[in-house]
């Protein structure tokens, strides 16, 4: 089963109303790049069980790319001409699976483990035509964050609020939270939750996007 969202808009060939590309993410700021991008497409959220997926032990790495295979495909079950393309990221820190915080305090004291210290992003996606995955990929960043003090986390917490919460590291780049980093390697698309590149080669070959 999915959920509608608005439809995201953006420029590609093809006629005027055609189902060409569904993204099943709810995330803004996937839907963003896409647009940006000058891709069109519609929005349809997946209603899958995550968790199911998170078992003890699992790699963060391939955990990233099921999560956005198992999107895709229940998104494609209901569009059968239509390419849907899936989408999920994953954090690994001091050697675990970090989950997004269910409380402010939880974001918190998250905040403050990661310190001064490492943790590695992975941007999973994939796509699927006629309940079949066709493409799947990922692409990993390494964050640094800086030491920053008690006064300023507490004040980053009360001015992004509950919105934390829907993220996976307790913070957003793109905004106030780029004050938490000292450092970033690797891709900023993939900070952000899609490996773009990665996308955007697929669309082209499956003629979704002009070559």
């Amino acid at each position: 089963m999915f959920k509608a969202d608005d439809p995201a808009q953006g420029r590609l060939h093809g006629q005027p109303g055609d189902e060409v590309l569904v993204l099943a993410s709810k995330s803004a700021a996937r839907q963003a790049l896409l647009n940006d991008a000058g891709v069109q497409f519609s929005v349809h959220v997946a209603d899958v069980d995550e968790d199911a997926l998170k078992m003890p032990g699992v790699d963060a790495v391939h955990l990233a790319v099921d999560l956005a295979r198992l999107k895709a495909l229940a998104v494609s079950r209901h569009h059968d001409e239509a390419w849907v393309l899936g989408a999920d990221q994953t954090l690994a820190f001091d050697g675990g699976l970090i989950s997004k915080a269910r409380s402010l305090n939880e974001a918190r004291e998250r905040l403050q483990s990661m310190r001064n210290r490492t943790h590695q992003l992975h941007s999973g996606a994939a796509l699927a035509k006629g309940g079949q995955i066709v493409w799947s990929g990922v692409d990993t960043v390494t964050m640094r964050m800086r030491n920053f003090s008690d006064d300023f986390l507490d004040a980053y917490l009360a001015s992004e609020g509950e919105s934390l919460l829907t993220c996976v590291g307790s913070y957003r780049i793109e905004g106030m939270g780029s004050q938490l980093f000292e450092a970033v390697e690797g891709d900023h698309f993939t900070v952000l939750g899609l490996p773009l590149w990665q996308v955007l080669a697929e669309l082209r070959r499956a003629g979704v996007l002009l070559t």
